[in-house]
């Protein structure tokens, strides 16, 4: 196995937990975004980041963007981490929205999160609240399945970390 580093972004934990978990099971390196610095992944020949998605974007992603000339030789690879169930039409929604220009071909995984409304932020939960009403609104029969996740957990603690997300992350990076 190549020596490598998990670089991670995680506003409530989730995402953490995954960066870790991979730690234990590739031997990498793990460092959060904020304090990593390109001159000293040049050691690494692999990078893995992983960052939560909000809005469609995934935290942490922009450490790549601003760096990916420096970065480009290495293997890549980023794996972001949401609280709806997965679905490959807006798995590719999220990724045909973050991975353009330098970043286009990088491999992304999906892994799902956790869901705490109490943990979060006051601007995260009124947002979460505000979108939560509007879906309300709709027709439980055609809600999309991350608006019947959001109705479901929304005034739940919901925890769906799971190591078997890794696996693919694995066998990419053992490829």
């Amino acid at each position: 196995m190549s020596k490598g580093i998990i670089l991670y972004q995680s506003k409530y934990g989730a995402t953490k937990k995954y960066a870790h978990w991979l730690a234990e099971e590739t031997g990498f390196d793990c460092l959060e975004t904020d304090r990593a610095k390109t001159s000293q992944l040049q050691q690494y020949d692999t990078i893995i980041l992983g960052g939560g998605i909000y809005a469609s974007g995934i935290l942490g992603l922009s450490f790549l963007k601003k760096n990916i000339e420096q970065l480009k030789d290495k293997k890549i690879a980023v794996f972001c981490v949401g609280a709806s169930p997965y679905t490959q039409e807006a798995f590719q929604q999220i990724c045909s929205h973050n991975f353009k220009g330098g970043l286009s071909g990088i491999r992304c995984f999906y892994c799902r999160g956790a869901w705490d409304l109490s943990a979060m932020s006051f601007r995260d939960r009124t947002l979460c609240t505000m979108l939560q009403k509007a879906v309300a609104k709709k027709e439980p029969s055609a809600y999309e399945p991350w608006e019947a996740a959001l109705m479901e957990a929304f005034e739940q603690r919901c925890d769906w970390t799971d190591r078997q997300y890794l696996k693919p992350i694995l066998a990419y990076i053992n490829a």
